[in-house]
């Protein structure tokens, strides 16, 4: 028997772009990793010395934003 060959409906998708962080924004975080490397990134209003990489990135991406460089937004 020969089978009948059905046709596949076509679903639109919306095209994405690889990139989410534009390069402005990468250099950001680079630059807010390596000052926290050496250890002279401060951090808010206390100016405290930061210590977790998770903050670097964080204030790399608001300086980046800040900048209107694209970055996705914050999760809430």
């Amino acid at each position: 028997m020969a089978r009948k060959k059905t046709s596949r409906k076509k679903t639109s998708r919306k095209k994405t772009s690889k990139r989410k962080y534009s390069k402005g924004a990468r250099r950001k975080v680079a630059r807010a990793m390596r000052k926290k490397k050496s250890g002279t990134l401060k951090s808010g209003r206390s100016r405290k010395k930061v210590t977790s990489r998770k903050q670097a990135i964080a204030i790399g991406l608001n300086e980046a934003r800040k900048r209107g460089a694209r970055v996705p937004k914050k999760s809430k």
